[in-house]
This record gives structure tokens, C-alpha cells and sequence, in this order.
């Protein structure tokens, strides 16, 4: 009979996750996972072969959050422009100081330069613009937004989130959170109703 895991796999990842933005992914090894998830190093080799699987792990659980979060988001907004905000406000995750975000930028690069990373990646990419340009189909028919080319509105808004986060981390002026709110604030403002605007800009979207 086999032994029930003491630590879900799932526990494992967001412990590793923790290292990676205090370290990045090079300085990362099983044995500082371990303590940070409390397990043995024999036990996470046992789990996940290699710190490479232990990585592809980490890719894993990311390539197919993008759906729960975007339920999530629209469970908590009735406006589909504030649970756009939203989303894209979950981005300042990856940038809790500038170290974090340089050490998980350094995750990027494995997604960009190893095939099997960049599969996950591009599946987190493609469902993470299809959830932002549904939001906006969406804040089009409720009036929010006058109609636009949501595609290319999406495609811009990740680029300009992305973009935003970098920014902040060089000028360092405020909260990572309302610096990229005020881009994306700059960014759709052309395209929202005046009420809407009202209560999404001023960050007062009502549920």
C-alpha cells in the first residue's frame, strides 16, 4: 500500500515558487525547497526526478491557472471593466519588490529558451488573452467600453502590463499596484463611458 503524501504536490510548488522570487531560478536547489516546504531533499527527488521537473512543475500549475483565476475575478466583480483591473492587477504578484521581479524575469528565460517550458508558457499566454478579451467583449455589451478591436486591445494590455511592472522596478515611485493601475487607467481611458469610467478609475467598482 502506498503512503499518503504528508505535503500536496500543489504546497510544494508555492513553496518553490517562494524561493524562486528570493532567488531566481539558478540559485534555486532542491535542498532549499525542502526546508522552505519542509520536506526531505530525498523526498522532492523521490516527487519530481530532477530540480528541472521540479521547475516544470512550477510551469505547470501556472499554464493552467489562467481560467480559475478569471472565474475568480468575475465571481468577485459584477463589472466586467473592474474584473479586467483586476486581472490585470495580478501581475504586481510577480513584483512584490524589484528583486522579485528580476528573479522571476529570470524564469522567463528558461519559458523562452527551453521547448518544454515554452509550451507551458505559451498555453498561460494564449489563455490568459483569450480571459482579457473576453472581459472586454463583455464590458462592450454592458455599455462600459464603446466597441473596439478586442484582439489587438488584449495584445496591448498584456504588452502594457508587462511593460508597466519594469517601469516601476527601475523608477520605484510608489506602490507597484497603483503604478500599473494609472497605466492601465492611461490606456483605456479613451475607450470607456464616462459612468463607467467614474467608478472603475477611481477604483471605487462596485460589486
Amino acid at each position: 500500500m502506498s503512503r499518503h503524501k504528508t505535503t500536496p504536490d500543489a504546497d510544494v510548488v508555492m513553496a518553490t515558487m517562494r524561493v524562486i522570487e528570493r532567488l531566481g531560478p539558478s540559485r534555486l536547489t532542491l535542498a532549499k525547497v525542502a526546508r522552505e516546504a519542509g520536506l526531505a531533499p530525498a523526498t522532492l527527488l523521490q516527487r519530481f526526478g530532477s530540480k528541472r521537473g521540479l521547475l516544470l512543475a512550477v510551469a505547470e500549475q501556472g499554464a493552467g491557472a489562467a481560467p480559475a483565476c478569471f472565474a475568480r475575478l468575475r465571481a468577485a466583480h459584477k463589472s466586467p471593466l473592474a474584473a479586467l483591473f483586476a486581472a490585470l492587477e495580478e501581475m504586481a504578484c510577480l513584483c512584490e519588490s524589484p528583486e522579485a521581479l528580476a528573479n522571476n524575469l529570470a524564469f522567463l528565460e528558461i519559458d523562452l529558451t527551453d521547448p518544454d517550458f515554452h509550451r507551458l508558457a505559451l498555453k498561460n499566454s494564449r489563455q490568459t488573452l483569450a480571459g482579457y478579451r473576453a472581459l472586454l467583449k463583455d464590458a462592450i455589451a454592458r455599455g462600459e467600453i464603446v466597441k473596439c478591436n478586442t484582439l489587438r486591445m488584449a495584445r496591448a494590455l498584456s504588452a502594457m502590463a508587462g511593460g508597466s511592472l519594469l517601469s516601476w522596478a527601475i523608477l520605484r515611485e510608489g506602490t507597484v499596484t497603483r503604478w500599473l493601475r494609472a497605466d492601465i487607467e492611461t490606456l483605456l481611458a479613451p475607450l470607456m463611458r464616462k459612468k463607467a469610467g467614474r467608478g472603475i478609475m477611481s477604483g471605487g467598482a462596485k460589486r
